[in-house]
C-alpha cells in the first residue's frame, strides 16, 4: 500500500488523506448519535468499518511523517471538517424522537391539540396559570424529522408560544411512536 502511495503525486495523497479521514469521522459521529439513541446495532457496525478506516489513513499519515509533516496538518483539518460535516449529515437524517412542550393561551388550547392529533401526533394537555391568564401546557413526542413542521402549526394559532424541543429516548409506552 506505501509503495501505491509512494507513486502518487503529494498534493493526490492530501486529497486521499482529507476525504478518507472526513468521510471516517462523519461516520464517527452519526455512530455515536446512534449509539445514544439506543441503536446499538447499527452504531456497532458503522464503528467496525470506521476503525478499519482509521488504521489504513493513521498508518498512511504516520508512514514516512518526518518526511512530510504535511500530511499531519491535512489529517487534522479532516478531522474538524468531518465533525462538522458529519454533524450535517445526522441533522438531515434526523435521527430519533423529540419532546415538544408548548404553552399556549387556554382559548388556543382545544383547537391546537386537535390539529395537532389530526397530524398524527400523540398530545396530551395540562391546565396552568400564567401570570396574566390562564395557559394550557402541551406534551408531544415528535420524529426529529417532523419538528419544523410541527412548530410551524403551532405557531400558527399564537405568536408568542413559549416551545421547548428536547431529544429524549423513549423506552415504553404512548400512542404511536413509543417503543412496547
Amino acid at each position: 500500500m506505501s509503495e501505491l502511495l509512494n507513486a502518487l503525486p503529494p498534493i493526490v495523497v492530501y486529497v486521499l488523506i482529507f476525504t478518507v479521514k472526513l468521510i471516517e469521522v462523519a461516520m464517527a459521529v452519526v455512530r455515536i448519535v446512534l449509539i445514544t439513541k439506543g441503536e446499538k446495532l447499527k452504531g456497532s457496525v458503522i464503528g467496525f468499518f470506521e476503525v478499519i478506516i482509521w488504521v489504513i489513513v493513521a498508518a498512511t499519515v504516520i508512514t514516512d511523517i518526518t518526511e512530510d509533516p504535511f500530511k499531519v496538518v491535512v489529517y487534522a483539518f479532516a478531522f474538524a471538517i468531518g465533525n462538522y460535516v458529519g454533524s450535517l449529515v445526522e441533522k438531515k437524517m434526523a435521527l430519533g424522537t423529540v419532546k415538544i412542550e408548548a404553552i399556549v393561551k387556554k382559548i388556543h388550547g382545544k383547537t391546537l391539540s386537535s390539529e395537532l392529533r389530526t397530524m398524527g401526533f400523540a398530545v396530551t394537555a395540562v391546565d396552568a396559570y400564567g401570570r396574566d391568564d390562564r395557559k394550557e401546557v402541551l406534551f408531544l413526542h415528535v420524529p426529529r424529522r417532523r419538528v419544523d413542521e410541527t412548530i410551524h402549526v403551532i405557531k400558527s394559532f399564537q405568536k408568542d408560544v413559549v416551545i421547548t424541543v428536547n431529544d429524549i429516548r423513549p423506552i415504553y409506552g404512548g400512542h404511536g411512536i413509543l417503543r412496547k
